[in-house]
C-alpha cells in the first residue's frame, strides 16, 4: 500500500439535477415526496426538494476519487456519516478524502478515511468516515494459484 496518514484526495464534483434524484429513487425505491414533490417540499422547513441522504453518502465513493489507482486490496467494511446541511437541485457537490489512520491488528491491516462533501459555497454538507480492510497482495511463485489462508 502506498498511502500515508494525511494524504488527501478529491472526488469529481457533480451538479445535482432532478435526474439524479429520480434515478436514485428508482434504484432504491425511496419515493418520499420530500425528494421530488415541489409542492410537498414547499411545506417543509427547507422549502424545496432535498437530495436523498444515501445519495450524498454514495458520492463519497473512494473509488471515484483521485486515489482510485492506489486502492489495490481495499475492501470496504464500514462507513458512517453526519449530515450537516441539505443539498438541493442545482448544488455542486465536491467529495474530499483524508487518510486518517493505517494500522495492523495481528495479520490484518486497516485504513480509516475521513470523508466530506462541500458545496459550491464552501459549506460542508456531510462529514464521515470509511473503514477498509487492506488485503495483502497475492504472493507469486510456484504455489501462487493456491487459495489464501487469509480469513476475512
Amino acid at each position: 500500500m502506498n498511502l500515508q496518514p494525511g494524504d488527501t484526495f478529491e472526488g469529481p464534483s457533480k451538479t445535482l439535477t432532478d435526474a439524479h434524484f429520480l434515478l436514485f429513487s428508482g434504484v432504491t425505491g425511496d419515493t418520499h415526496p420530500v425528494h421530488y414533490d415541489v409542492e410537498y417540499a414547499k411545506q417543509t422547513r427547507f422549502g424545496k426538494p432535498l437530495a436523498h441522504g444515501l445519495l450524498l453518502a454514495s458520492m463519497t465513493a473512494l473509488g471515484a476519487s483521485s486515489a482510485r489507482d492506489r486502492l489495490d486490496g481495499f475492501v470496504f467494511v464500514e462507513q458512517g456519516c453526519t449530515y450537516l446541511k441539505p443539498a438541493v437541485v442545482g448544488d455542486t457537490i465536491k467529495p474530499m478524502f483524508v487518510i486518517e489512520k493505517i494500522w495492523d491488528e495481528g495479520h490484518r491491516r486497516f485504513c480509516r478515511v475521513a470523508t466530506s462533501l462541500v458545496n459550491q459555497r464552501g459549506e460542508r454538507l456531510l462529514e464521515g468516515f470509511h473503514l477498509y480492510r487492506v488485503m495483502p497482495k497475492p504472493t507469486t511463485g510456484a504455489n501462487s494459484s493456491a487459495p489464501s489462508k487469509e480469513t476475512p
